[in-house]
């Protein structure tokens, strides 16, 4: 493809600064226009060299555009379509990074944009949000699904899925429908139980918090979830509420079954039902793509001293390894370590054991 095409972003926070750096990178001959509601995070993209004009509104300057980007808050994205439509040329482009893909598919058809449309949704994230914490990196080695409508020729198609794999990331081909209980699946309804879990121990905890002291190791893990925006969730259980609750229901006839068994005293089918989970979990492809944020940690073994985890701390940093999160794991229940070290990026992860393990420390890979 041409290397000097032109991009347009309506939105520039995590996700579209992060594919505007990728861009840039990239392709350093491609012109980025950019419209966002925060001038600020227009600024800083112009003095960073990642845009080459700021759009104080959406305007006939996208006419220039091979590609333009809803990179918006979904209700946003959908009444920025017509006013798009006004000024974008029959050769664009439009495409969306939303993880809901049904609301826009439906507003697009009623813009009769389909010939011109292919949703995207990168499987990837950060806790941090906004344009200052973006990165080109992001999208390296992520999942990218693409969900393009029916009268996008197969050639166009074609052309997107190399470009999307040019920046690093890993296209992947869907329909809209498709994407959407897949994603409900493997990210919806894992976060819908998650808060569940922790609903049912702030209903069910003693008045001293017995279960919110105990919490601190194994259930604070599996549950690292349920501390996502709620707005968020809100907004995609009402925007795909149909395949969460259809999963949902699946998942009760599950939970029904497997404690019928559990009342039967049923051992043969309850270890058939852990080891089942545990052969098919263990068969997944151990990569930080995917719709859950992964958890880049180790546990370490320390003594229990003054000054113990300051040390490690401070080894770590003279290594310019950034630590995103450290503390005490009073629960043992997994794991003999009990200082939880967690990085902001997964290549930390070996530099810091093979540092520490240097230094006589036994480390405990999560």
């Amino acid at each position: 493809m041409k290397s000097d095409f032109t991009c347009g972003f309506i939105g520039l926070g995590l996700i579209g600064g992060s594919i505007a750096r990728a861009i840039r990178n990239f392709y350093p001959e491609s012109r980025i226009l950019a419209f966002d509601i925060n001038p600020e995070s227009l600024k800083a993209a112009l003095t960073d060299g990642v845009i080459n004009e700021a759009l104080s509104s959406i305007d006939g300057r996208i006419r220039s555009c091979d590609y333009i980007f809803l990179c918006a808050p979904v209700s946003e994205n959908d009444n920025h379509l017509m006013e798009i439509k006004k000024y974008m040329s029959p050769g664009c482009l439009l495409t969306d990074v939303g993880s809901v893909k049904t609301d826009i598919h439906r507003h697009i058809e009623k813009a009769g944009l389909t010939a011109q449309f292919i949703g995207g949704h990168p499987m990837a994230g950060s806790e941090r949000t906004g344009y200052i914490n973006s990165k080109a990196l992001l999208l390296e080695n992520t999942y990218y699904i693409l969900t393009p409508c029916e009268e996008v020729s197969q050639e166009t198609v074609r052309d997107f899925r190399e470009f999307i794999a040019s920046l690093g990331a890993i296209p992947l081909l869907l329909s809209y429908q498709e994407h959407d209980y897949v994603t409900a699946a493997i990210s919806h309804l894992p976060h819908v139980i998650a808060a569940s879990l922790v609903n049912l121990i702030r209903q069910s905890d003693s008045k001293d918090g017995t279960m919110k002291l105990i919490a601190a190791g194994g259930f604070k893990d599996i549950t690292r979830i349920a501390s996502s925006s709620p707005i968020m969730w809100q907004q995609i259980c009402l925007t795909n509420g149909e395949n969460i609750s259809r999963l949902l229901s699946d998942y009760i006839v599950s939970l029904t079954e497997i404690k019928k068994e559990i009342d039967m005293a049923g051992a043969v089918p309850l270890y058939q039902f852990f080891d089942e989970a545990r052969l098919y979990r263990d068969s997944f492809i151990d990569a930080s793509s995917g719709p859950i944020k992964k958890s880049y940690s180790i546990r370490i073994d320390i003594a229990d001293e003054p000054g113990a985890l300051a040390a490690i701390a401070t080894i770590l940093a003279l290594h310019q390894i950034n630590i995103k999160n450290i503390g005490i794991t009073h629960n043992r229940e997994q794991t003999d370590g009990v200082l939880q070290v967690e990085f902001y990026e997964e290549s930390d992860i070996q530099k810091a054991i093979e540092i520490l393990s240097t230094k006589g420390y036994t480390i405990y890979p999560k």
